[in-house]
């Protein structure tokens, strides 16, 4: 798989809205909304269906950024990516096929398209803002989970998982759960996302993984080269971070790819790298991607990610 193809999930791509509403609440007055997607259409989902022996799992996948602002042909502006838009639709694809390269193996994998707010939210660096704008994304979320444990679960254990702004919405849908959906989950993975010292406290599911094999777990993580280039808009403050190479929560360090260094900065709770520039990755407006390695998160550790989620749901298998 060509990597560089994700170099950017951000994607600044100004496009034509097929299909939109103005919107009528006040706090978006002089935009257009792009209308909510249907559940019930395929076109709003990527799938692979993979668990021939019915040993695997499902994994249910939320896209990261994939849009900036853009204006319909009547200059109006629009912060969130259009799902009826195939443009906008294509390049949330390229992420998800990407991750389905590794999740999906032997797995069901489900990954809806949402109306995601763009990277000019994020620019932002307000948490207000962000977590204002962010009711259009996650409404799409939960109701697309809600589709999916009705149309598609059938009962059987499944994994969350999320990059950036998917990972976001991956703690916020554990919010939501109830004792049996939180019964199902394998684990989430949080990938270039915070989990935060009031989120493991509003909610009794989101418990942070201490090892390889635990269930029912969060496994979290964000890669800097050092404490001064923690991107606070996604990775602070944080209350947990496991490494993906060796499994451990302590500072004790792994190698990947026979020359990075990835160890655990335990007062910060995110993964410190040495060996490893990040320079593919361009900086996206001066605040991610700067010393941080933000775009790297669900690429870097893929080979794994994949093998952890074997690993788990076996194990969780092996329990029930």
């Amino acid at each position: 798989m060509n990597r560089n193809l994700f170099l950017l999930p951000f994607a600044a791509c100004l496009s034509l809205l097929f299909s939109c509403n103005p919107v009528g609440d006040a706090a978006h007055e002089g935009e257009y909304m792009p209308a909510a997607p249907d559940y019930s259409d395929e076109t709003f989902w990527y799938k692979q269906e993979n668990d021939t022996d019915g040993d695997g799992a499902d994994v249910f996948y939320l896209v990261s950024t994939w849009e900036a602002d853009w204006y319909t042909d009547d200059s109006l502006p629009c912060h969130y990516a259009d799902v009826h838009n195939p443009g906008h639709r294509e390049r949330m694809s390229r992420e998800i096929s990407g991750v389905a390269g590794y999740m999906a193996d032997g797995n069901n994998f489900y990954s809806p398209y949402y109306r995601h707010m763009t990277i000019d939210i994020w620019e932002t660096q307000n948490e207000d803002t962000i977590n204002s704008r962010f009711r259009i994304p996650f409404d799409d979320v939960k109701k697309s989970f809600d589709y999916y444990m009705r149309n598609f679960n059938n009962g059987r254990p499944f994994v969350l998982a999320g990059f950036s702004q998917g990972a976001k919405a991956v703690v916020e849908l554990m919010k939501t759960m109830d004792n049996e959906t939180a019964g199902k989950m394998v684990a989430a993975y949080v990938m270039g996302y915070k989990v935060t010292p009031s989120d493991t406290v509003s909610c009794p599911v989101i418990k942070g993984a201490r090892a390889c094999d635990d269930t029912g777990v969060t496994v979290c993580y964000n890669s800097v080269s050092s404490a001064e280039h923690i991107p606070a808009v996604v990775a602070k403050p944080c209350a947990m971070c496991i490494n993906p190479v060796n499994w451990r929560t302590d500072a004790t360090p792994a190698i990947l790819h026979d020359t990075i260094k990835v160890s655990v900065d335990t007062d910060n709770h995110v993964l410190l790298l040495d060996g490893y520039s990040g320079s593919e990755y361009a900086p996206i407006r001066g605040f991610l991607n700067v010393g941080d390695f933000h775009s790297a998160e669900p690429w870097l550790y893929s080979d794994h990610i994949g093998a952890n989620i074997k690993q788990r749901v076996e194990s969780f298998r092996s329990t029930r």
